[in-house]
């Protein structure tokens, strides 16, 4: 039974995926990579998923840990057990990518639409880190590569844990309800730490499909081109957006602020869901849109500009 049976999706350009499996399983009493997951380990199953997403992925293992054969690249920890921090520094350490999304080798259930969407996110940011049931999900999340020094200094310092470089750095959070629109339950946040974890993810596998219906589950991109005191004001010309299912133009404007604070309050409405009455929308260089609920699909090039010159 395969889970992750969804259409293939593209590569994301300058991106890779770094999967930690170099933890002690002491909680679990056996090594949590090599557990039998869906007739293979678990660490293959993981590494088959991501590939789906990403041409490059990084296994960060502990030194003299043994693994299955994987078509990755196979990183040592040079420091055994420096915990989350310590994996994630020497995977970054060994990626070709401008950034990548993290995980750790016990989360079975690999959403590729939510970590798409992460993905997708980091334009305007060093970190992109899931916000779910009031915690952090920080091997789950997105970061780029011009954090190694800040990683090497919390190493030095024995801070072992993402969360202290998150107030310091471009942080991302991104909340519940956007998560909800991908993954309904957050089982990509289900950790197997235990026998009783691990019994428990083997009864929801066998139990069937968990994902969202492939219809629903591809997240929403488009473009967004500023023209005139838009483009002055923003100081760029043109914003790719990544966005939740059945998105609508309020979700663009949202989005379009959370990247580009400058728009809000002088193009975007302080609330962050419409335009102001001086500025207009047209779509794909068809149709002025004035209705903030109007639809989103995939592909739109949604341009802004002045409402006089909107006609």
């Amino acid at each position: 039974m395969d889970q992750t049976s969804q259409p293939a999706e593209p590569f994301i350009d300058r991106a890779s995926a770094v999967v930690l499996a170099g933890g002690k399983s002491s909680r679990m009493g056996r090594p949590k990579a090599l557990l039998p997951f869906g007739d293979e380990p678990l660490i293959v199953h993981i590494v088959r998923a991501l590939k789906r997403i990403f041409a490059e992925i990084v296994v960060v293992a502990a030194p003299g840990q043994e693994l299955p054969a994987l078509p990755v690249k196979l990183v040592r920890d040079e420091v055994a057990y420096q915990g989350p921090v310590g994996g994630i520094y020497y995977g970054l350490q060994a990626t070709g990518g401008e950034f990548s999304f993290i995980t750790s080798c016990d989360v079975a259930f690999v959403n590729s639409p939510l970590i798409s969407y992460l993905t997708l996110q980091i334009s305007q940011y060093d970190v992109v880190v899931p916000y779910w049931q009031d915690r952090f999900q920080p091997l789950h999340a997105v970061y780029r590569r011009t954090l190694l020094p800040l990683l090497a200094g919390q190493l030095e310092r024995g801070e072992l844990r993402p969360v202290y470089l998150f107030d310091k750095v471009r942080t991302r959070r991104v909340a519940e309800e956007e998560i909800r629109s991908f993954d309904p339950q957050g089982l990509s946040f289900f950790n197997m730490n235990t026998p009783a974890d691990y019994q428990e993810a083997l009864e929801r596998w066998e139990k069937g499909p968990l994902s969202i219906p492939v219809s629903r589950s591809v997240p929403v991109t488009c473009t967004v081109e500023l023209f005139g005191a838009a483009r002055l004001l923003a100081k760029t010309r043109e914003v790719s957006l990544a966005l939740p299912v059945e998105a609508t133009l309020a979700d663009v404007y949202s989005a379009l602020a959370a990247k580009l604070p400058i728009l809000l309050g002088r193009v975007i409405s302080a609330d962050g869901t419409d335009l102001f009455s001086g500025y207009a929308c047209n779509i794909n260089g068809l149709n002025f849109v004035r209705t903030p609920t109007a639809k989103i699909n995939s592909g739109d090039k949604i341009f802004i500009l002045s409402a006089d010159a909107g006609g």
